[in-house]
């Protein structure tokens, strides 16, 4: 009985070891144009009201002249909804909550991509889709949104 519960407390003290600590990171909020500031980790929001939305397409383009790729989410509506998330770069992760958003239908195919290795959807909830975009290497994100129509822009350099 004494091993199993040392045991159990190693676990657990070993699995804080290894967690996130997000009141660490430096909370940013996202602007409506391109700030050229690339990040390799912290949290971003771009604290607008509660509006619903859906969202429509993924697309992407490298420009080699630029240096970086460009994913670009297409709404449904003239403003992206509330936005929250995570970027871990040395995780190769981009984590995106999408508040009172839909995925309608399928997307269709996303193509070959330099930097993006995979995007997975999860809907949590009837109205809320989280967003996970794996990288296939370490990279730095610039992130922005666009008006009429909403548009998510997440600009990657490798």
């Amino acid at each position: 009985m004494g091993k199993v519960f040392k045991l159990i407390l190693v676990f657990l003290f070993s699995a804080n070891l290894f967690a996130q600590n997000l009141l660490d990171e430096r909370i940013r909020r996202i602007a409506p144009r391109k700030r050229s500031i690339f990040l390799e980790r912290g949290i971003f929001h771009n604290g607008g009201p509660k509006r619903s939305s859906s969202l429509k397409a993924i697309r992407h383009n490298f420009s080699k002249s630029a240096g970086y790729e460009r994913l670009v989410f297409d709404f449904g509506t003239k403003e992206i909804p509330r936005v929250y998330g995570y970027i871990s770069g040395n995780e190769k992760r981009l984590y995106i909550d999408l508040f009172d958003t839909k995925l309608v239908g399928q997307l269709g195919s996303f193509g070959n991509s330099k930097y993006v290795e995979s995007i997975n959807f999860f809907p949590i909830q009837s109205d809320t889709l989280s967003v996970e975009v794996i990288f296939k290497k370490k990279i730095t994100v610039d992130i922005f949104y666009l008006l009429s129509p909403g548009r998510f822009v997440v600009d990657i350099k490798g």
